[in-house]
């Protein structure tokens, strides 16, 4: 239940050969044993994509993939923090004095995000030190966010250490507001699905308020995870800020145009709850208020009746000032006509009719065009490997995650699923060099995952 918190397993760690090992590096790092350990899952978002961040419910499922740190709280008020990944430089810090460096993504950036959302929540003046190991399994900036999973797991670990307890969703809430200390404006997507997801079913993920659905995927069907092997780091790039912005900016020119209270309205969702609409509908809506060439500062601070200075100061963030011209009428119809797609792709599992493989591969591939054409969030190697996809046996193939990179997500019929993975493996991976044959987490089968867990030792 969403409204439980997280739970605690009791583990043989003989029985558990990862959290074994994790424990034995520990031990040889800080000569001491765990005291817990905390998983947090990475995600698939089969469909709905750069629509949480608009109020839209979204439908991902977690992965077996994981951020996985072993946990020995201390006297000091240190966190000390290593990672099993040598590539991953140790870190260690004061946790009366919590600094984010926005300009670098770097790992413990991540776990301090979720150690300071967790610190102001409570308001804890005395916050426990931490010794903490991490190992993670999520191939980085890959789009199955091993980011936001390592805000979890961190959040999570500050809970668990300073001895407190908190649901699920406000696990979730918190974790989403402070990734935002690193200057990424996600929907909430990510941490909810971390938090509530369930072993065997996908999830409906609705926002204001929070709430998770399960969602049954027909039996017929795999998922396949296949990574481009372009990487996209949400945090290091402008390109998901600027998304932000121009959904934002679509939001006060429609809301203005109809006559809405512009100045309070941030999400495309808040237009069509105002106008008490459908999607449908929004679509025309668009089509009739905002116009498909870009638009420029200076005509969206006339449509707004605003000067320049306003807009930059009121409603431009600090990372989109410098950003001549923006999108709107294209950002917007995907949103609006993603948002349907997801809704689409419930009802057809719910009701799971005789050609529901069929009806769920063509909203996988609409969205995919979307995200190429309408939210211009793919790149050429992306493209081409769903293209590879289709070709060879999937119903439906779509970049998952923010995009410009990372991974695609193809429903492939289990009966064609071991020819499906030996072609795509010799037409994408082995026909080139710089791919070189793909490790086993570049293209994968995945079921439905669990939701974050502490483990301690029986």
């Amino acid at each position: 239940m969403a409204t439980d918190a997280p739970s605690t397993l009791r583990v043989q760690l003989v029985e558990q050969p990862r959290l074994q090992k994790l424990k034995e590096m520990f031990l040889s790092k800080f000569g001491t044993a765990p005291e817990f350990y905390v998983r947090a899952p990475g995600r698939v978002n089969l469909i709905g994509e750069h629509i949480d961040y608009c109020g839209y419910a979204v439908l991902p499922m977690a992965i077996e993939q994981d951020i996985l740190i072993a946990v020995k709280p201390v006297k000091s008020q240190v966190v000390q923090l290593a990672n099993t990944n040598s590539s991953y430089l140790d870190f260690s810090t004061n946790v009366n004095n919590i600094q984010i460096n926005k300009t670098k993504p770097q790992w413990h950036n991540y776990f301090l995000c979720g150690l300071k959302g967790i610190q102001e929540h409570f308001g804890l003046n005395n916050p426990t030190g931490m010794n903490c190991l991490l190992d993670g399994t999520i191939p980085p900036s890959s789009g199955l966010s091993s980011s936001s999973a390592l805000v979890c797991c961190a959040g999570l670990v500050t809970l668990k250490a300073n001895g407190k307890t908190l649901s699920k969703v406000e696990l979730a809430e918190i974790c989403t507001k402070s990734e935002r200390y690193i200057g990424t404006e996600g929907g909430g997507m990510d941490q909810s699905i971390s938090f509530l997801a369930e072993e065997g079913t996908a999830k409906l993920i609705e926002f204001s308020p929070l709430r998770a659905t399960d969602v049954k995927l027909p039996s017929g069907a795999a998922f396949v995870i296949a990574h481009s092997c372009v990487e996209m780091n949400k945090a290091a790039t402008s390109h998901y800020n600027i998304r932000v912005m121009e959904c934002r900016l679509a939001t006060k020119l429609l809301a203005k145009s109809k006559g809405l209270d512009w100045k309070n309205m941030l999400r495309l969702h808040d237009v069509q709850t105002g106008l008490g609409v459908s999607l449908a509908e929004m679509l025309t809506v668009v089509e009739a208020e905002l116009h498909p060439e870009p638009y420029s500062r200076e005509e969206i601070s006339e449509c707004l009746g605003i000067s320049l200075e306003e807009l930059r100061s009121q409603v431009l963030t600090q990372n989109t000032q410098d950003v001549s011209t923006f999108k709107l009428y294209q950002r917007a119809k995907h949103v609006y006509s993603e948002a349907a797609r997801v809704l689409q792709f419930k009802k057809i599992c719910n009701e799971a009719p005789a050609d529901a493989i069929q009806l769920l591969g063509e909203l996988m591939n609409q969205s995919h065009i979307s995200c190429r054409e309408m939210y211009e969030c793919s790149c050429p190697e992306l493209d081409r490997l769903v293209d590879i996809c289709l070709q060879f046996g999937a119903i439906g193939s779509r970049l998952t995650g923010a995009g410009w990179g990372g991974c695609t997500v193809s429903m492939v019929p289990t009966d064609k699923l071991n020819t499906f993975m030996k072609n795509v493996k010799k037409a994408y991976y082995q026909s080139d060099v710089q791919r070189l044959a793909p490790e086993n987490n570049s293209l994968f089968a995945t079921k439905p995952g669990s939701g974050a867990l502490v483990f301690v030792e029986a």
